[in-house]
């Protein structure tokens, strides 16, 4: 998967990022990182704060049925995580406690590390929302969200949509 994941040029369109080693002392953020450790990268709580989110969806994500993992694949680095990681965590915290676990793992610029976190997940595109249920993949956002980050996470969690979400037209 690794392989695959570097043939992935660019990682980032909104951006510009390509394939490339982070390197050491760039500050990104890389490995399972909590929601506070999100938003202490400079920049990233002005948009949080800024966000408008769908109000109806983000209280919607605490009524979705229990058990369900949300793995945020983010980098630092991205502009489109920027724009979507920020403002689902302001969904979040319009919310307040949800019925699923939610984990946040941050990628190198290559998205090849964390190696084990990344494994087997098919990350080519950042950020990247993965949808667990039972263990088997419900379904993925992928870089961007077409009605807004909290409608589309919600819409998996819900058993409302499955599959591939995102604005691509090539994944």
């Amino acid at each position: 998967m690794r392989a695959l994941a570097a043939l992935a040029l660019p990682l980032c369109l909104a951006c510009g990022a390509v394939a490339s080693s982070s390197p050491e002392g760039s500050g990104d953020l890389v490995g399972e990182v909590s929601a506070g450790q999100v938003l202490a990268v400079p920049g990233w709580a002005e948009v949080h704060d800024a966000a408008e989110i769908d109000a109806e969806a983000a209280q919607a994500l605490g009524e979705v049925p229990p058990g369900a993992t949300l793995d945020v694949f983010l980098g630092t680095w991205c502009s489109d995580s920027r724009r979507e990681v920020p403002r689902f965590l302001r969904a979040l915290s319009a919310r307040g406690e949800v019925p699923f676990t939610v984990r946040y793992v941050g990628v190198d610029r290559s998205v090849a590390e964390p190696a084990g976190l990344l494994a087997g997940r098919d990350i080519r595109f950042v950020p990247t929302f993965i949808v667990r249920r039972d263990g088997a993949e419900v379904g993925r956002v992928v870089e961007s969200a077409p009605r807004g980050i909290e409608v589309e996470v919600h819409a998996l969690l819900a058993g409302e949509a499955r599959g591939v979400i995102s604005r691509r037209a090539d994944l």
